[in-house]
């Protein structure tokens, strides 16, 4: 077993790790899921590493997805087994080993509307089927996931009792897995990795990168220094051509809705209606912690300038809302929405396009290219994946260096902090919100004033000591980082407002 440090981040850490640092075996460039996964494979091969973000962990792609571990479904759909399989065997990895804690099994339900056609219905039914033979391959039991079925039209409605009875003909069931969310994730990998001593240091850009090391300048201070590095890996996602030359992306921009429970009469399983004249295109609404559900999902073409907070656009606003309409008793409309979300999706440009083709054709598969500077860079792929991601890229980059690293991957069996086997997260001593987010630290979290476990303002449900914990061992350097990634209520503007106060009065007493 490796010996393991302090898996706090703060800001005294930050600076301390940053003022010494002068060159460093691993530089990754990039604190989205891939990028923490390169930085905690590096360190647990016993490697000197530096994970660079000019913003905060988890600022780009990975916190703006669906929140689900899932096997691949749209991949099988679209003929991609190969994808859909690597997919199978990474959920397995986070549900049983990396982080069960923040993984959990959620049913999928797929009613068979009046609206589909039969090609659609048969086509999610084999999807399903394949789902479940990928399963068995990916040695994912039963136990963790349930086989699919076909149901009646009275279960469909106990999972979601806003659908529209009439003409339903039944439908099927299957079981995926769910993130409690993507940036916590993010978050609980870059602090393991912190653990076998990486230094993890947000708002820090890094500039002039070749394959030799690259200046860096924090960005809450405005000092400048340079770093040296034997390899350094480009996990920047959306803004990775702007890290290293020779690389063409070509995004997509995915877009989600954020609404109230309530719309949904209590919906407890991922519901998944099928696009109107579109055969292989899926709209999902999926529950969300704090009483929320998500709409989803996007695939649009998104040129031009990348923004740092991508916006949903009206008319995706309009198509997530009318088509999931068609299958609820109740129309929803904009009123209902408490906000809207949108991620950009870092697919490789491989040039073989005709103008006319979709994003959405896009092979998801992700790719590893080495700039002629040397910078290695990793592109495409998905949040389930991330962790085979970050070993190709680092395999690829040390194969091409002169580091002599004996010790194999090891992330595979590596838990995160926090991570636990069901029976003893079952047994920790906390209420469940606390045990979901945090795992086994959850007496950690509340230990103190019982005040602390009270909700920060009235109608929220993140509390105070959710609040302590972030800024004093997450990472948190800013406002922004504990409403928008520590905790997700920022996706609420009223919510944020409500949110802000406690939350500067929590780095006031830092």
């Amino acid at each position: 077993m490796i010996s393991v440090g302090n898996a706090s981040l703060n800001a005294a850490r930050r600076s301390r790790e940053l003022d010494s640092l002068k060159a460093v075996d691993v530089l990754v460039v990039g604190g989205g899921v891939t990028g923490a996964g390169v930085a905690l494979d590096a360190a647990a091969r016993g490697l000197t590493v530096a994970l660079v973000e000019k913003h905060d962990l988890a600022f780009g792609t990975s916190r703006w997805s669906s929140k689900l571990v899932h096997g691949g479904l749209r991949y099988l759909v679209s003929g991609h087994v190969g994808i859909a399989y690597e997919s199978a065997v990474e959920r397995g990895i986070l549900m049983k080993t990396t982080a069960p804690h923040l993984v959990h099994p959620i049913p999928q339900i797929a009613p068979w509307l009046p609206q589909a056609s039969f090609g659609q219905a048969a086509l999610l039914r084999s999807a399903f089927l394949g789902g479940d033979v990928l399963r068995t391959f990916a040695r994912t039991s039963d136990d963790y996931l349930p086989h699919s079925r076909r149901v009646s039209s009275a279960e469909i409605l106990r999972y979601a009792p806003t659908l529209k009875p009439e003409g339903m003909r039944g439908g099927f069931l299957t079981w995926d897995g769910q993130l409690y969310d993507d940036a916590r994730l993010v978050v609980a990998i870059a602090r393991t990795a912190a653990q076998y001593g990486a230094r993890i240091l947000t708002h820090v850009a890094a500039t002039e990168v070749t394959g030799r090391g690259a200046v860096l300048v924090d960005q809450l201070t405005g000092d400048r220094r340079s770093v040296d590095a034997r390899v350094v890996i480009n996990a920047a996602g959306i803004w990775a051509d702007q890290v290293a030359s020779g690389i063409k992306l070509r995004p997509s921009r995915g877009t989600h809705l954020v609404l109230p429970q309530s719309v949904f009469g209590g919906l407890s399983a991922v519901l998944t209606v099928p696009v109107p004249g579109e055969l292989r295109r899926v709209v999902m609404a999926i529950p969300a912690p704090d009483d929320r559900v998500y709409v989803g999902l996007t695939d649009e073409e998104a040129p031009g300038p990348v923004s740092d907070v991508p916006h949903a656009t009206d008319a995706e606003i309009d198509f997530l809302l009318n088509t999931i309409s068609t299958a609820v008793q109740q129309p929803l409309t904009r009123a209902d929405l408490l906000g809207t979300y949108a991620g950009l999706r870092p697919l490789l440009d491989t040039g073989h396009h005709n103008g006319e083709d979709k994003t959405a054709d896009i092979s998801r598969r992700h790719a590893v290219i080495t700039s002629p500077d040397g910078v290695v860079t990793i592109v495409g792929g998905k949040l389930t994946t991330y962790r085979r991601m970050a070993q190709d890229a680092l395999d690829k980059a040390l194969a091409q260096s002169t580091i002599d690293v004996r010790r194999p991957c090891e992330t595979h069996r590596i838990p995160l902090v926090g991570a636990a086997d069901r029976v003893h997260l079952a047994a920790v001593r906390a209420p469940a919100r606390f045990v979901q987010r945090y795992g086994v630290e959850a007496p950690q979290v509340i230990a103190g004033p019982p005040d602390l476990q009270d909700p920060i303002a009235p109608g929220l449900r993140t509390t105070y000591a959710e609040v302590k914990f972030a800024v004093r061992h997450e990472g948190a350097l800013t406002e922004d980082d504990v409403l928008d990634r520590r905790t997700r209520i920022g996706l609420s503007a009223a919510d944020r407002e409500l949110a802000l106060p406690a939350v500067r009065e929590a780095f006031a007493g830092v």
